[in-house]
């Protein structure tokens, strides 16, 4: 056990914000048990940063967290629509949120309880929405969590590794049916504007196409691609593709717009071009399928519930350490931490020149549409 200082911590709050994903069951877990092993109280706050506008919290001991570790989703719940400082509060007169800024009322219910310090589980929003709050003096210690392992700063965040399994298990089964149809198949997967989804997910199902957000394809190189497998007795593709990506010049397709949440945009609609685009060009059939929040849900991974396990008693470390407003990350695998206002604001994507993945899929011949 590390020694605690004197001005250590002895009651947290606990939040999972954003998006739901596989582990984060096990950090709530693994903080609660550390904390309350040193004799630290916790403080579960429900909704992500909802919970903290509307004060609903409740006690987490150690009967709250048993049997938690295999389960997806979050115990606590979490919100992607919640950002303090920009508060859907109501309708303007032109349909357009009303939004107000709620920093206070939170900064009131943090001293109400008797927060020492927040545990702040999720990506790049979270941190986002939790860097006005390091200003103000609040303690906040950041745990990356995102299926789209974008945070930045991050080599890994958990629930990624449970995302790509997913998806990759979807595009096995895609295989078999395109396979038998000697059809074109494409499976648009999650990410935002990074395709690590895409690029892990594609590279481990043996995609023939794998199309990601930081490089734009031709669609024209596409169908040259298909036709040249069906010259060589391929009579069938598979094109992995993120939500994210976009044609030459093109932009990303907007499914819709959400002007309640932090991250309004929400990504949808390329694979369903591609696919038509495909079959147009080829005159081969093709059809498309879209994951989307199949691939949050489900029971993590082995690996996910170890690092996530890990990324929450690291957490605790630095707050018995009386390190204030870090982020654990890993890098180089090996687990650190850095500011994080650092990761605020930022998005980690593939750099296509230098990413090793990349340049692995393009000597045994897949193609990324460019």
């Amino acid at each position: 056990m590390t020694t605690s200082r004197k001005d250590a911590a002895r009651r947290i709050g606990l939040l999972t914000g954003g998006g739901d994903c596989p582990g984060l069951n096990a950090v709530i877990r693994a903080v609660t048990k550390d904390a309350l092993g040193n004799g630290i109280e916790v403080v579960g706050i429900e909704d992500g940063f909802l919970g903290l506008i509307e004060n609903r919290t409740r006690t987490l001991d150690a009967a709250s967290v048993s049997n938690i570790l295999h389960q997806g989703g979050t115990v606590l719940g979490s919100s992607n629509k919640a950002n303090p400082a920009k508060f859907a509060v109501g309708m303007n007169d032109d349909g357009t949120p009303k939004l107000a800024d709620m920093t206070d009322v939170c900064m009131k219910h943090i001293e109400e309880l008797g927060l020492d310090a927040l545990i702040v589980v999720g990506g790049d929003g979270t941190m986002t929405t939790a860097a006005p709050y390091c200003d103000r003096g609040v303690n906040c210690i950041g745990v990356p969590k995102t299926i789209d392992n974008d945070l930045w700063g991050s080599d890994l965040t958990f629930g990624f590794l449970t995302a790509t399994q997913t998806a990759t298990d979807a595009l096995d089964r895609v295989r078999t049916t395109a396979a038998s149809h000697h059809r074109a198949m494409v499976v648009e997967v999650m990410g935002r504007n990074a395709g690590w989804i895409a690029l892990q997910a594609g590279v481990a199902s043996g995609a023939d196409i794998i199309l990601v957000p930081e490089i734009e394809f031709d669609l024209d190189k596409i169908a040259e691609t298909i036709l040249h497998r069906r010259e060589h007795g391929k009579k069938f593709s598979v094109i992995c593709c993120s939500e994210g990506a976009r044609p030459v010049g093109g932009k990303q397709f907007i499914e819709r717009i959400d002007l309640t949440s932090p991250d309004p945009i929400r990504l949808g609609g390329v694979g369903k071009m591609v696919a038509g685009e495909v079959e147009k060009r080829t005159a081969i059939e093709s059809r498309y399928v879209v994951l989307g929040h199949v691939q949050r849900g489900g029971t993590p991974t082995a690996a996910d519930r170890v690092l996530a396990t890990r990324f929450g008693h690291a957490a605790m470390e630095l707050l018995r350490k009386g390190e204030r407003n870090r982020l654990v990350v890993m890098q180089d695998y090996k687990l650190t931490h850095i500011g994080i206002q650092e990761a605020a604001d930022k998005q980690r994507l593939i750099e296509p020149a230098t990413d090793p993945l990349v340049a692995a899929a393009r000597c045994i011949g897949t193609s990324f549409g460019d």
